[in-house]
């Protein structure tokens, strides 16, 4: 696919199909994030993919903020949590860039993963504490996102066009919106 069509046609999948992510095509994906910028270059980032229908599970009836908020991904062949190692990260003008690199590298994964045709969804309504639990992440890592991957399903199920509606997921600013030229004028 064009990279512009990738760009422009990546949503948000909360509807999956029961089919698996060949190797290659995850290994792919996965380079995608190893490749990413990083602040000085230290790659604080870490992967746990998941794969192991009983952990994906318990990652869906277990992992929620609120209740069972996160249970769509129950049918995904892939669940994806991004970490980071604050440590070997760094600080500037008071920001915390392991959160900024594991955020390049989740979101060029996720457009490795489009190219292929397999959706995701950035989750970030989730209890670390109970995300650390199910996968034995020690507490000097953060978690800093986690995601389903897989085909997306061809007909969106109920609680997909209902979440999709709450969060307006269609809807972008316009470019005079978001955007400026040599001074602050928006």
């Amino acid at each position: 696919m064009e990279f512009d069509k990738v760009i422009i046609s990546r949503k948000s999948i909360r509807s999956f199909q029961n089919k698996e992510i060949p190797e290659e095509v995850l290994n792919d994906i996965m380079e995608a994030a190893r490749l990413s910028p990083s602040f000085q270059n230290r790659q604080c980032w870490q992967f746990v993919v998941v794969q192991n229908k009983n952990i994906i599970k318990d990652l869906a009836l277990r992992s929620g903020m609120i209740s069972k908020v996160n249970f769509f991904i129950k049918d995904a062949p892939v669940v994806i949590i991004a970490c980071a190692d604050p440590a070997k990260s760094g600080t500037m003008n008071k920001q915390n860039y392991y959160l900024v690199d594991t955020a390049i590298a989740f979101q060029q994964m996720m457009l490795s993963a489009w190219n292929y045709g397999i959706g995701s969804c950035w989750l970030a309504a989730f209890n670390e504490q109970k995300v650390r639990e199910i996968l034995n992440i020690p507490p000097n890592i953060r978690v800093v996102a986690l995601s389903p991957f897989g085909y997306p399903k061809e007909k969106e199920t109920l609680y997909g066009k209902t979440v999709k509606m709450f969060a307006q997921s269609k809807k972008r600013n316009d470019l005079n919106k978001i955007v400026c030229y040599d001074k602050w004028n928006l």
